[in-house]
């Protein structure tokens, strides 16, 4: 079986260019003009998809945190009202599609519910995403792998058991793993990036990519040459914007350099065939002194 998917019109595996996701999340702050300028920015970027989410707050939310106070843009205000305040409606939903295909740019969603399941499925998304926080919810995997879709699921704040268990209830046909660790941001010490070459071993048939929550650009370049072949980063248009995952987020520019960095690290790994390249022929002709053919 290859360890490869469809996505769209894109093959994703080995041997096929890296798939970078923009995710925005709920970088918008409930703000449509704030996605709008967030996809533009994917798509000058390079990226080849944007991912939201898509909760069903009342669903969601667990219930010791809904009354939860705390301070937002929007006042001091119950954890379950900021929630609404962030959740896109259908109408703005059909808006982010007709954008991305004005763009001509991929959109998916994180699914937190199988409610928020049935709301995409009137929209043609190449494949559900379900978060790290949904991965020992099997009812929910399997109520998204019911649609058909592909699914891409995330692996933070899990063990490896709970991988196994995740994985199985999903089924792994059509199934991208993605390593991750729940922190935002995450600390270098706790990528723990060699952990995707441990889901290659573990998960022969799938393809692994990464989920990065870092500072910075260059772990998931290495991420990569490790053998991700899917890499999500959070985008934000401003860090200093008020939100929990702004800190974590690359800004426009970041993002640009980050996809030109994955792409030079495509080209630069190679096949791991030794040969001597025709640029290195003048070279040799000139400072080797001994031939042995």
């Amino acid at each position: 079986m290859a360890r490869e998917i469809k996505l769209g019109n894109r093959m994703v595996g080995d041997g096929h260019p890296a798939y970078v996701i923009a995710e925005i999340g709920i970088n918008h702050n409930g703000d449509l003009n704030i996605a709008k300028e967030m996809i533009n920015a994917a798509v000058h970027a390079g990226a080849d998809a944007v991912k939201f989410q898509k909760r069903t707050p009342d669903v969601s939310t667990p219930e010791a945190q809904k009354s939860q106070m705390r301070e937002t843009p929007w006042g001091y205000i119950s954890y379950i009202d900021y929630r609404y305040k962030v959740e896109f409606d259908e109408a703005q939903y059909r808006e982010i599609d007709r954008h991305c295909k004005e763009k001509g740019i991929a959109w998916m969603v994180s699914v937190w519910d199988e409610p928020a399941v049935d709301f995409m499925e009137q929209f043609d998304t190449p494949a559900y995403k379900v978060p790290s926080a949904s991965l020992t919810d099997h009812k929910l995997l399997k109520y998204a792998r019911k649609t058909g879709k592909p699914i891409i699921i995330s692996t933070g704040m899990s063990t490896m058991a709970q991988i196994h268990k995740g994985t199985k209830a999903v089924g792994d046909e059509n199934l991208v793993i993605m390593h991750c660790t729940s922190t935002y941001p995450c600390e270098p010490e706790e990528l723990n990036l060699k952990m995707i070459e441990t889901l290659r071993r573990e998960f022969p048939n799938n393809p692994i990519g990464y989920s990065g929550h870092e500072v910075g650009l260059v772990p998931s370049a290495v991420a990569i040459s490790l053998g991700a072949c899917m890499v999500e980063r959070h985008l934000t248009l401003d860090r200093a914007m008020w939100g929990s995952d702004q800190a974590a987020s690359v800004e426009p520019g970041g993002f640009e350099r980050l996809v030109k960095y994955i792409r030079v690290t495509e080209a630069a790994l190679g096949d791991g065939v030794k040969r001597v390249y025709e640029s290195e022929k003048g070279s040799m002709k000139k400072l080797r002194r001994v031939n042995d053919e």
